[in-house]
Parts: structure tokens; sequence; C-alpha cells
């Protein structure tokens, strides 16, 4: 499996427009090597700022 993918590579996987996954990159300050971005940086660069939602936390809930 790949971890460096072209935008539009990348926008396929996160179901993303290729010029939006590009605007994130440039927001985020995810570098583009060679046309290629990395997704697990992309993917946590996301997650992070809140733009993507995060995985459901498991374990016990707190006593109400």
């Amino acid at each position: 499996m790949a971890n460096h993918l072209t935008p539009s590579e990348l926008a396929d996987e996160m179901n993303m427009e290729r010029r939006e996954v590009i605007s994130k990159c440039m927001e985020m300050g995810v570098p583009i090597f060679n046309g290629r971005i990395d997704k697990t940086l992309f993917s946590t660069s996301l997650r992070e700022s809140g733009q993507l939602g995060a995985p459901a936390a498991t374990g016990s809930r707190a006593a109400a």
C-alpha cells in the first residue's frame, strides 16, 4: 500500500475533490514533494485541525 499519493489519488481515498486536497495541504502546511503527498501526515493534520472526524472513543463512560 502506497503512503505517498498524488492529489488525485488522495482525493479519491479521502472522498474529497483534488483541488480541496491541494488547498488543505497549503492551509495546514503539509508539503507536496514531486507531486506526491504523505497520506498519513495529511489525514493526521486534518484530524488535528478538526476538519476530519476523529475515531470514536472506546472505553468506559463517565458516571452521570
